[in-house]
């Protein structure tokens, strides 16, 4: 948002926005942040895969609401718990990560995250590395942490519920995960932590372990997750996600691809939108405003966030040429892919007479990428044609289904 928000603002944002629930309750943290004090508050982003996505911002957004009120924050890179994984909702053990995967995926991560905190300048972000505390412990310092936690207590997990009820197996290194995670409360000794609600399970194993090791109560904000059509969390396992290396333009397509009953969550999760100016979103929807214009906004909103205001401009530009101007026939032709070359498909439809025809055109560059504008290339031609609008020539159009 672009006005400066008073302090009563910022903590109501900071309390409300996006937060699905806080322990041990709201109370606590209210009493924590009247002090005066310095709060230390971290989140942890395991490198499991090589980009950050749209269901971190979530987030890291929590994080420089803190950040703005002039407490510490961390930005934790689990480099040493990534090569277990977090077996948080997984039906079956995690491919566990060799150190050179985690180095290659973590390269990213700070200068994507730093479009939504500050590593630099005035109350800078820290980023630490579970694996300087993690990678030391001794096999004896490792029993001394599981006898905090009961077989028990992992078993109450319900995926691990799941996984008994369904005769799969769980394995041990997966029972230590929650103790790991939860170390790196106590190794830290912060004052609090903010993740999914689907990463509570996890954050109270630090809670407890915080408390029994150096009488400590920590507070846990948990946001809630932005979910698909289907009402499967947004992330790299399912396959949904949004990454923050997409393009502008395939950000904003696929925004603009969500169902209606988004619009609100999005933007209560992934603006700067305050409580108060979602509401009224809701109010335009009430009142009967084309729910498509709301989704260009939240669109524009998301992708400005994650890249810059031009970038947003320019892919709201080719997302409106693209579907909503009379540049593109309702009737263009579509094509089946059917899994065969993008050369084969415009030659078998007689798009173009022939390969050197074809060739012409490329070197030409007068075969694009509608969309994007993005110059198509021999090279292109030889693989298995994309799911896109594809201009040849001046005035031929076929869209790939």
């Amino acid at each position: 948002m672009d006005k400066k928000l008073e302090k009563d603002e910022l903590l109501d944002i900071l309390l409300n926005k996006g937060v699905a629930d806080i322990l041990p309750n709201k109370g606590f943290l209210e009493k924590e942040l009247s002090t005066g004090r310095k709060l230390s508050i971290y989140a942890g982003f395991d490198p499991t895969g090589p980009t950050l996505h749209i269901g971190h911002t979530i987030s890291l957004r929590k994080l420089r609401h803190f950040q703005d009120l002039g407490h510490q924050i961390i930005f934790l890179v689990g480099d040493f718990t990534a090569r277990i994984g977090d077996p948080t909702d997984k039906t079956s053990a995690r491919k566990q990560l060799t150190e050179k995967e985690i180095k290659v995926n973590l390269k990213q991560y700070k200068k994507q995250a730093s479009k939504f905190i500050r590593f630099t300048g005035k109350n800078a972000a820290q980023i630490k590395f579970n694996n300087d505390w993690l990678g030391k412990m001794k096999f004896a310092d490792v029993l001394a942490l599981a006898s905090n936690m009961t077989v028990d207590q992992m078993l109450k997990r319900d995926m691990f519920a799941r996984r008994i009820e369904e005769e799969k197996p769980i394995y041990i290194h997966e029972f230590m995960y929650p103790l790991m995670q939860g170390y790196d409360s106590v190794a830290m000794n912060v004052d609090g932590e903010v993740g999914g609600n689907d990463q509570l399970f996890n954050m109270l194993a630090g809670r407890t372990l915080l408390k029994q090791l150096k009488n400590k109560e920590k507070f846990v904000i948990t946001m809630k997750l932005l979910e698909d059509n289907n009402g499967a969390k947004m992330g790299k396992t399912t396959g949904n996600m949004i990454s923050l290396v997409d393009t502008p333009e395939d950000m904003y397509g696929k925004i603009m691809s969500w169902t209606d009953g988004l619009i609100i969550p999005g933007f209560d999760l992934c603006t700067d939108y305050t409580p108060t100016q979602v509401t009224f979103i809701q109010d335009e929807l009430d009142a009967g405003i084309n729910p498509r214009d709301i989704k260009m906004r939240l669109a524009f909103e998301i992708v400005a966030s994650c890249t810059d205001q031009k970038s947003a401009q320019r892919a709201e530009e080719s997302y409106v040429s693209l579907f909503q101007k009379k540049e593109i026939h309702e009737n263009i032709p579509e094509i089946k892919g059917g899994n065969k070359t993008l050369e084969a498909i415009l030659i078998d439809e007689k798009i173009v007479s022939s390969k050197g025809e074809l060739r012409r055109l490329i070197e030409s560059k007068a075969v694009t990428n509608f969309e994007t504008k993005a110059v198509v290339t021999i090279e292109d031609t030889k693989k298995e044609a994309q799911l896109i609008v594809y201009k040849i020539g001046k005035n031929r159009i076929i869209r790939i289904v």
